[in-house]
């Protein structure tokens, strides 16, 4: 029986040795580990149980209840770890949209990441947590006034500058004698990224100053003539989901023709360049990932040749992972309620779960993987859409899942690459509550985030 008790006092992290990369695992991996996009500590345990972290999810789901999100502690520490292998010389930033708790600030922060947050929210949660403020970056393309004093009250070690107001607004906060170290965020005009409402590289669109019209120069320039705003570099980040190397070096060419410009303008070299995120895993089988490795390497060779040719000094680099280091990290379990056979065949299985955990099957018709747990069936594989339980006829979580012809109420399911943009996306709708949340590691769980509740939803109503 696997224990389902926290320890009192955390032990240190065990990394799966089989992990090395966000990008995939070297090694002989257990004949009875899952791969790819599971967790590396993924195995197949009795009676079709799947252990993640030593803990079996349908025990897990039978202990916490479902829907209920498991997150690996050792998946994070190793991708975290991996980033700090592939790029020992640059800065490497979580991106905390991805997926933020308390613990999960913890986890990077011991791992020596940095944090990019995008809200007063989550600004707060990890001060909160104990993260340190000056390893902390806001980005952001409407900060409020309030979130910019926050952060300067916080002493938040960099702001991003997304948008002209925020030049004058964040200046009148901050004394000469006290500079804010400030990154201007450029749109090079590169489109990348697996779906048009995430590629933010490109022109026509809310973020950032874009390089073609002189606009981001302009921007550069009234930042350098703000006594208290210290320009560290540039930023730019060109989508999510990337899986390619190729977009990531179009971007350090762009970005470094802008740096020769500077320097030639205003006779400045600016110390850091910030490549933003978006590295892309695997949420089938088949899928392309991001090699980390391999953009390891091109990446900084790309930058110092392209450097050396302009006359510059390498700026320090600096990049900001969120998806493939959480994403990969959990699975989502779900409870069947209902199977519904129609008349032309089809089969849906309802969970109780949906589009109001996981939008991104709806919002940009993502994959995703399912499996039955905690239950051996010998009958054969039928063609099933697993949906939710939402007022939607597009809440449908997985379309033409191979899952057991007797498929039944009560079955436990399980979908790998839940990590990311899954909870953090996550609404209230039809006042459905948000998951809880369980961490495991060396065959313990504990619970990080209780699951909401109706009274949670009441509580916020002050008067009727």
């Amino acid at each position: 029986m696997t224990q389902l008790t926290a320890p009192s006092v955390p032990s240190p992290a065990v990394v799966p040795s089989s992990v090395t990369a966000p990008a995939g695992r070297v090694g002989t991996a257990p004949a009875d580990a899952l791969g790819a996009p599971w967790p590396a500590s993924a195995r197949s345990g009795r009676g079709a149980e799947v252990l993640v972290g030593g803990v079996g999810l349908a025990e897990a789901a039978e202990r916490f209840g479902t829907p209920l999100y498991v997150l690996d502690e050792g998946e994070v520490r190793a991708r975290a770890r991996a980033y700090r292998r592939a790029l020992p010389h640059a800065e490497v930033l979580y991106a905390a949209k991805a997926f933020l708790c308390s613990a999960m600030a913890d986890w990077v922060a011991d791992e020596g990441l940095g944090l990019d947050v995008c809200s007063a929210g989550e600004l707060w949660l990890a001060v909160a947590a104990g993260f340190p403020a000056q390893r902390i970056l806001l980005h952001g393309n409407a900060k409020s006034p309030e979130e910019l004093r926050l952060a300067r009250r916080l002493r938040v070690g960099r702001i991003v500058i997304d948008g002209p107001a925020e030049i004058a607004r964040l200046a009148a906060l901050v004394a000469a004698d006290a500079p804010q170290k400030v990154l201007v965020r450029v749109v090079p005009g590169i489109a990348a990224g697996h779906h048009a409402a995430v590629r933010t590289g490109v022109g026509g669109q809310k973020f950032g100053f874009p390089i073609e019209g002189g606009e981001a120069a302009d921007a550069i320039a009234r930042v350098l003539d703000q006594p208290g705003l210290e320009l560290a570099g540039l930023h730019c980040h060109l989508g999510s989901q990337i899986t390619e190397v190729e977009p990531f070096l179009r971007e350090v060419d762009a970005l470094v023709r802008l740096l020769a410009e500077v320097r030639e303008r205003h006779g400045v070299d600016l110390p850091e360049l910030d490549l933003g995120g978006g590295h892309g895993i695997r949420y089938l089988p088949g899928d392309a990932e991001l090699d980390l490795a391999e953009f390891a390497v091109r990446v900084t060779d790309r930058l110092a040749v392209r450097c050396a040719e302009a006359g510059l000094e390498v700026p320090r680099l600096l990049v900001e992972p969120g998806r493939a280091i959480a994403g990969p990290a959990a699975v989502a379990v779900y409870r069947v309620l209902s199977v519904k056979h129609a008349a032309d065949g089809r089969c849906f299985a309802a969970v109780d779960g949906g589009m109001g955990d996981n939008p991104r099957p709806a919002l940009y018709g993502s994959p995703y993987g399912v499996r039955l747990v905690g239950r051996r069936s010998e009958a054969g594989e039928a063609r099933t859409d697993v949906v939710g339980r939402h007022c939607e006829a597009g809440d449908v979580l997985v379309r033409d899942a191979a899952l057991p012809a007797d498929l039944r109420p009560g079955d436990v399911l399980a979908m790998p690459a839940a990590g990311a943009y899954q909870l953090s996306m996550a609404s209230g709708y039809n006042l459905v509550g948000r998951p809880a949340v369980a961490a495991v590691r060396d065959g313990r769980a504990r619970l990080l985030i209780r699951r909401e509740t109706v009274e949670d939803f009441r509580a916020r109503e002050v008067g009727r």
